[in-house]
């Protein structure tokens, strides 16, 4: 089989672990009696991805093969979501919050280091067939979207957004993963003597750049935008669901298929990349990170206006469309940032830095402040089989539509960029 076509597969199931419950867990976790803690599980991915993946990465530099470190972390990761859904359907209605949360952190811990192994093999496999990584492995990077929308697409069609059987389809689709990285190029341990040291692989060195005035406001703004990250992953599909209380939306596409409308938000993310070239050439890097964070109040203020019914869908289709610009052009722009402002022996340290600071320290603040914010206004509400979160959403979404738009002016205020 073609190496591009093989790394294209090993994507596609990479990111199809993850779309299986990222968006509609909060919808299950609601059934189950544990609505009030939903932050707390979103969190868990920030709380690993500061120290899981660089502990794997020394891992696979030294000891054990990048590809099958992949596999094992994708069999435990896989196990433990196997043992998250056999708890779930065992006690119905009534979860014990620390049980659940446990076999599902254990399973995000294994999870969250294979985003960057599945790169390092992707990278390793094309360097060694003589290939152009930069120019290579964005096509390739794709069908992990792909395959995220495709186990979105299957949960909500299938009827899993509710129950269980969405921890199931993740854990399917890591063991089918598990096995499938048997079939992928070797990658080679690095047992000469220059190893990258725990300073390096946490990218503590990238600290010193807090000492330039400039720098540190990047860093520090980068954790206030990453507050906003993971809110609509995590209480999205539940605000959408709760519409079901209502009669006149019970049976609406909004509530019925809220993984396939959220999905939109993935198709745009797609998309926007390609368009970040034109935008930075035309309105520099501080233009285009004020986009993104104006994109933000965006889609937080269009679900506060939306409703599932006809025309209010359309507010939320144009927040999914909006995602893409919100999401794409600060994390890429803003690694774009860090790479041009950086020396080159601090640059995968700084990339690391500023990982921590969005996906890391912002997101895993930002989710437990909207878990917060979300029992202050809402409540369970039981419909038939489910159980709904009620409330005030509306004054939610305008709550995180202020806070970024505060963020961002202060963003236009303060930031200065360096005249080319």
């Amino acid at each position: 089989m073609n190496l591009k076509v093989r790394l294209a597969l090993m994507n596609f199931l990479e990111f199809a672990v993850w779309g299986a419950y990222l968006t509609s867990m909060g919808r299950y976790l609601g059934n189950i009696g544990v609505g009030p803690e939903i932050g707390y599980f979103y969190s868990m991915q920030g709380v690993v991805s500061i120290f899981m993946p660089a502990l794997m990465g020394i891992v696979a530099d030294r000891w054990v093969p990048a590809q099958r470190l992949l596999g094992f972390c994708h069999l435990l990761a896989g196990l433990f979501m196997f043992a998250t859904a056999g708890y779930g359907l065992s006690v119905g209605e009534h979860a014990e919050f620390s049980t659940i949360f446990t076999l599902y952190s254990l399973s995000v811990a294994f999870y969250m280091p294979t985003l960057a192994l599945s790169n390092s093999v992707a990278y390793s496999a094309l360097s060694n067939a003589g290939m152009d990584t930069v120019k290579a492995f964005p096509p390739i990077r794709v069908f992990g979207t792909i395959g995220f929308i495709l186990t979105m697409w299957l949960v909500d069609l299938l009827g899993f957004q509710s129950n269980q059987n969405q921890f199931v389809t993740s854990g399917v689709v890591s063991i089918i993963l598990f096995l499938y990285t048997f079939t992928l190029p070797k990658c080679e341990v690095n047992k000469g003597a220059e190893q990258k040291s725990l300073v390096d692989a946490f990218g503590l060195r990238a600290f010193a750049l807090f000492k330039e005035k400039r720098m540190a406001i990047f860093f520090i703004f980068s954790m206030l935008l990453g507050v906003s990250l993971q809110i609509t992953n995590s209480f999205a599909n539940p605000f959408l669901f709760s519409f079901g209380a209502q009669p006149e939306f019970i049976n609406s596409f909004g509530v019925q298929h809220a993984n396939i409308l959220i999905s939109l938000s993935q198709v745009s993310e797609t998309c926007c990349i390609l368009l970040i070239p034109f935008f930075m050439r035309h309105y520099g890097i501080k233009n285009v990170m004020l986009i993104a964070m104006f994109a933000w109040v965006l889609r937080f203020g269009l679900f506060g206006v939306g409703n599932p019914g006809f025309p209010g869908i359309l507010m939320f289709v144009l927040s999914m469309l909006v995602y893409g610009v919100a999401f794409d052009f600060f994390n890429i722009s803003g690694s774009l940032f860090v790479d041009n402002s950086t020396e080159p022996a601090l640059r995968s340290s700084a990339q690391g830095l500023f990982m921590l600071m969005t996906n890391g320290i912002g997101a895993t603040m930002g989710t437990l402040a909207a878990q917060a914010l979300v029992n202050a206004y809402t409540h369970p509400q039981v419909v038939g089989s489910d159980t709904l979160t009620v409330g005030d959403w509306q004054s939610c979404w305008f709550i995180f539509a202020g806070y970024a738009f505060v963020v961002g002016i202060l963003f236009a205020l303060i930031f200065r960029t360096k005249k080319a």
